[in-house]
């Protein structure tokens, strides 16, 4: 039997009459890199703002390891180990690169707003940050102002401030948006490594992305799931091709959601 750790039932948004996300059932397997993609307008990022309850659904159900927290608060969804990162960079640009994630390791240690604690207990934090940065490639960057990283390691940077946070549950909303080659490269290989012993939901639009990392594939169009499985599987499905604007197989590899 599966390990189900993230479960959705008939999940459902609506704006004035206008379904953004039409009954979606998702489970998401613990353990695996799952994927959302679709064309744009699909639903994927209303899809993410219900599961940590930016939004409220108007039907339907969400499980976490088998308890509903469906009314749940978004401070309470962050405690239950679910952590999201965002579309855009979302770090502290005039603080060390250290300093970022010693911010995210604060909130494990019930320090989160304690700026005014003495340097001295601000430091007992440094080793943990220090193996964190590594982990992320960032071991050298330590002292850097973060406002002057590149964008590619900026994203390095958020995902090692997520980890800070000991997710059980990464959702990575677009985290190769806006990057060069290289730097979708490394943070493709980034995410695959830091999933080692978790569980990613990722929102991604690079295909090629999602070939090479995603164990399962869930294809959204028009706020419903078109087709579900691996990239083997989702590639081939006519429905998936034609909502990618008729592309043939070859074509989709490449083609942005």
């Amino acid at each position: 039997m599966k390990d189900i750790i993230l479960e959705t039932t008939h999940l459902t948004k609506e704006f004035k009459g206008f379904v953004a996300v039409n009954d979606i059932s998702l489970s998401v397997q613990r353990g695996q890199i799952h994927a959302l993609i679709g064309p744009n307008g699909a639903g994927k990022t209303t899809c993410f703002n219900l599961l940590t309850k930016f939004l409220p659904p108007t039907r339907g159900k969400i499980q976490f390891n088998g308890v509903d927290i469906t009314n749940d608060r978004p401070a309470q969804i962050a405690r239950r180990g679910i952590i999201r990162s965002f579309q855009i960079s979302a770090v502290f640009p005039h603080l060390t690169v250290l300093e970022n994630v010693r911010i995210g390791l604060q909130r494990q240690t019930g320090m989160s707003f304690h700026f005014w604690k003495s340097e001295k207990r601000l430091n007992e934090l440094n080793e943990r940050a220090q193996a964190l940065l590594e982990q992320v490639d960032l071991g050298s960057f330590t002292n850097e102002i973060t406002g002057s990283l590149p964008y590619g390691r900026k994203r390095a940077l958020e995902i090692a401030t997520t980890l800070a946070m000991e997710p059980e549950l990464m959702l990575l909303d677009e985290p190769t948006q806006g990057m060069g080659h290289e730097d979708v490269d490394r943070v493709t290989q980034l995410i695959k490594r830091v999933s080692v012993g978790r569980t990613i939901l990722m929102v991604e639009h690079n295909m090629n992305v999602v070939s090479s990392i995603a164990d399962t594939i869930t294809v959204l169009a028009r706020g419903a799931v078109l087709a579900e499985g691996n990239y083997a599987h989702v590639s081939k499905d006519p429905l998936v091709m034609e909502a990618y604007m008729g592309t043939t197989e070859g074509e989709l590899a490449g083609a942005h959601a």
